[in-house]
């Protein structure tokens, strides 16, 4: 009876011992480099980015796969369009940047809380949770595309209301008509194809308690995203004077879109270091601080600034049209 009394004890004594840390059974080699104050900080620094590269690697090689061959088949389109005349280039080109990303990034900021939850549930060892954020997350953003589905319809009305010309509105339309499916393919693969490296790095090693790695994560992915990014400015700038005839044959076109690569250069620098900081506040679960600065800078930043060198383009051309007719009239 005493030795049926101490198994049971032994039980109770058991089931009362709180389980292992999920960091038991992660993978927190970068963490302990980084906690040996035995190496120096030569040592240290050399073993971390050499074990956080091999991590990222992992994670970014998938997701840059992806995301070159959906942005080819938009690229591919595109070509197409631009060998069959300016108008055609103008309606794909303004139905890509003005519908279809904004119906893209409207998705990509719904499905963004994906990132944070199964990142953080993988470091914490919560497997069975992956596939009910994954569900969903799929149920939310189908949803959400029945209104985007609405503005694809009514996009002709809506161009033209922002300014468009009716010729080009009209092009545009039919353009955007054939991507209403698009909407409903990113509810499905736009979960997987947001998961930046930074955001699943940040919020795995969170997620498993190790502050030190996701830190040092932060810095190895900017300086890594930033060289890539001086390296595609250097390209542009290189092939400024040829890169539009991939495009189109036309010289006013070539002309413009030379003028416009060194903003552009700049635009690649910037984004090399943009989106890997909001991948660490999203990994971090800032998805609120993360929408109110991304809200204002476009609409509070970026489209006045757009409108004034808009307005400034409308006065220069004016100016260059009303010039010789006032020296006729002298």
């Amino acid at each position: 009876m005493a030795s049926r009394d101490n198994e049971l004890n032994d039980h109770m004594l058991e089931a009362a011992e709180p389980p292992p840390p999920a960091s038991d059974h992660y993978d927190s080699r970068l963490e302990m480099v980084l906690s040996d104050t035995q190496l120096s900080v030569f040592e240290r620094f050399r073993s971390a980015t050499a074990i956080e590269l091999k991590f990222l690697s992992y994670l970014a090689a998938p997701a840059v796969m992806v995301y070159l061959i959906n942005n080819s088949m938009s690229l591919a389109t595109r070509l197409f369009c631009g060998h069959l005349g300016n108008l055609e280039l103008a309606a794909a080109q303004l139905g890509n940047s003005g519908i279809q990303l904004f119906a893209y990034g409207l998705m990509l900021g719904m499905g963004s809380a994906v990132e944070t939850l199964c990142g953080q549930a993988y470091g914490a060892q919560k497997y069975e949770m992956l596939g009910v954020y994954l569900q969903r997350a799929t149920i939310v953003l189908t949803i959400t595309g029945i209104p985007l589905t609405v503005v694809y319809i009514l996009s002709k009305p809506i161009l033209v209301l922002l300014g468009e010309n009716t010729t080009l509105a009209s092009a545009a339309a039919v353009f955007i008509y054939g991507l209403i499916p698009q909407i409903y393919a990113y509810a499905h693969v736009n979960i997987w194809v947001a998961v930046h490296a930074a955001s699943v790095r940040v919020s795995n090693e969170l997620g498993a308690g190790n502050p030190k790695s996701a830190a040092f994560s932060v810095v190895i992915v900017n300086l890594v995203s930033f060289t890539i990014a001086v390296i595609e400015a250097i390209v542009v700038l290189a092939l400024r004077h040829v890169i539009s005839y991939a495009f189109t044959s036309g010289e006013t076109v070539a002309e413009a879109v030379s003028d416009l690569c060194p903003l552009l250069a700049v635009t690649l620098i910037l984004n090399g270091i943009q989106p890997v900081l909001s991948g660490v506040a999203v990994g971090c679960g800032w998805q609120a601080f993360v929408a109110f600065v991304n809200v204002g800078c476009y609409y509070i930043v970026g489209i006045p600034l757009g409108c004034v060198e808009k307005a400034k383009l409308r006065m220069d051309k004016w100016a260059r049209e009303k010039e010789p007719l006032l020296q006729n009239d002298r």
